[in-house]
């Protein structure tokens, strides 16, 4: 491997284009630059900074802009930040591996026709991811490009946890609970073995709260059940999207409403959950300083919600050893973390006020540890794209 040898990897949504770059000294990736593209497609913003945190660039696209455009401002970045590197691989998230993609793969011909055949079960997510290997492919025509599914940590669940409760015939169609946050969760997961081993082996609940939200049940370091489902529309409400929801409601929409196929759409993945709620915003900081009544019981469903799910996965895993908070809202809510603890007792969770409010790394005094850990979807991506590479 070449000094001073590159990755770079790309996690291409809708709008929006994130992504880092290590270098690798000694085989261990080191973040070196990290930013994102927003506002692809229309007013596409572009900010990256060093490791240090200082800004390397801060500039409005030419519009309109592509993942395409976005892809060629992040090259430029690293040829004028990163000119002595080389890049060797390239990693990209993908959220759907379907059934068969249980492990990052270098991408190829056959597996870009798979990903392709995967978009009726993704289409708000999927077409994006391809859109930005399609990009960077161009850029580095000559480097492996590995497929990172953020669906492959759940292969690992049951049959039970994976099945819907239709004729068997859709289940072998394809029509079955995937899960999503893989990555988020494994990293969480690897985190854990290195700095709590004790809890890494026996039975945790890792909760991904951020404007995505989802909660997964792991033991011994393997996913057995999460909240979302076929898609990442299920589970608990989230920054606009429902959550679970009784399916009648779709049909009376559809129905006897007469709503549209597309408004149906639009509404359960973009105009609820908290800011539908709350009718101020997805962001849980604007909705806990407005103070009035309808921000605060959207705060309380989501709360409520998220507390069910974890007595539902901790009876899925016989017990609990500790309980995960990550993402966004995990990392620096501490009024919903409180929330969501309480009456947890029976499972031996209780907070410690003063190390909740200060997101301290344990923030527990009863017999389960409660723990608050920063998660990096672009490091697990990094270090698979090097596994896939060694092997």
């Amino acid at each position: 491997m070449p000094a001073r040898a590159a990755l770079l990897v790309l996690n291409a949504g809708s709008s929006s284009l994130k992504f880092a770059a290590y270098t690798l000294e000694s085989a261990i990736p080191r973040e070196r630059i990290a930013g994102q593209v927003e506002g692809i497609g229309a007013h596409a913003r572009f900010t990256a900074h060093d490791a240090t945190g200082t800004s390397l660039a801060t500039e409005t696209l030419p519009e309109p802009a592509t993942h395409a455009a976005a892809v060629a401002a992040v090259i430029g970045l690293l040829e004028r930040s990163l000119a002595a590197a080389r890049v060797i691989a390239v990693g990209h998230r993908v959220v759907h591996g379907g059934p068969r993609h249980a492990a990052p793969a270098q991408i190829d011909t056959q597996l870009l026709a798979d990903l392709q055949s995967l978009i009726p079960l993704a289409p708000l997510h999927q077409p994006h991811n391809l859109a930005g290997i399609d990009a960077a492919m161009a850029h580095f025509p000559d480097v492996p490009h590995i497929a990172c599914f953020d669906t492959a940590f759940h292969r690992t669940q049951p049959w039970e946890a994976e099945t819907f409760a239709l004729p068997p015939h859709f289940y072998e169609q394809g029509i079955r609970r995937y899960g999503f946050h893989g990555l988020s969760y494994e990293f969480i997961a690897r985190t854990l073995a290195a700095q709590h081993p004790d809890l890494a082996a026996g039975r945790v609940i890792a909760a991904h709260l951020g404007n995505g939200a989802s909660l997964c049940a792991i033991q011994a370091g393997r996913s057995i059940a999460t909240t979302m489902g076929f898609t990442a529309l299920d589970g608990i409400p989230m920054g606009t999207r429902t959550g679970s929801i009784d399916p009648g409601v779709i049909l009376h929409l559809l129905g006897t409403m007469g709503m549209p196929l597309a408004e149906v759409t639009r509404l359960l993945y973009s105009g609820s959950g908290l800011k539908g709620m709350s009718g101020i915003s997805q962001d849980v900081r604007e909705i806990e300083a407005a103070g009035t009544e309808q921000a605060s019981r959207a705060l309380s469903h989501f709360a409520w919600r998220v507390r069910r799910e974890i007595g539902a996965l901790a009876a899925t895993l016989g017990g609990l050893d500790a309980l995960v908070f990550t993402a966004g809202i995990g990392e620096h809510s501490a009024r919903l973390r409180a929330a969501i603890c309480e009456n947890l007792a029976f499972l031996g969770i209780t907070l410690d006020p003063a190390r909740n409010a200060a997101n301290a790394p344990t923030i527990s005094n009863g017999t389960t540890p409660v723990l608050v850990r920063h998660t990096d979807e672009e490091r697990m991506m990094a270090l698979h794209v090097l596994e896939v590479l060694a092997a």
